[in-house]
């Protein structure tokens, strides 16, 4: 299988780094998925023994991986474990999470637009939307 690749995108998503394929799509051009180091296109080819790094979730979880096997379909949670070895993982101290935004005080009433955009802002900068 010398030689063979697959896209980027298709891997995260076979090897369960992301829920659904455009996700995982979505998250590659968002430059939350690097190849190497370097952010690339969705459609980039990977191959065994490239590193690819990944930043998900709320708290930017950062998990440094080898490839270790190329998958394009989708596979269950133990062969997809096995498709890639865990170099680093990084869970850095959450700076102001979702429960900050959740902790109103209790007379203050449903946020107002601004207050929302505010949110919704600050969600998508931590990558939770």
């Amino acid at each position: 299988m010398s030689g063979a690749t697959v896209r980027l995108d298709a891997w995260v998503w076979a090897v369960r780094m992301a829920k659904t394929r455009t996700a995982a799509t979505d998250a590659v051009k968002a430059g939350r998925v690097r190849l190497d180091g370097a952010a690339v296109k969705a459609s980039t080819k990977v191959s065994v023994g490239d590193r690819v790094e990944v930043r998900r979730g709320a708290w930017r979880l950062e998990v440094e991986v080898e490839v270790v096997e190329l998958r394009s379909k989708r596979v269950g949670a133990p062969l997809a474990e096995a498709s890639y070895r865990v170099l680093a993982e990084d869970r850095p101290e959450p700076a102001g999470t979702a429960a900050a935004w959740a902790q109103r005080d209790p007379g203050a009433g449903r946020p107002t637009k601004r207050d929302r955009r505010q949110i919704d802002r600050w969600r998508h900068e931590i990558g939770e939307v």
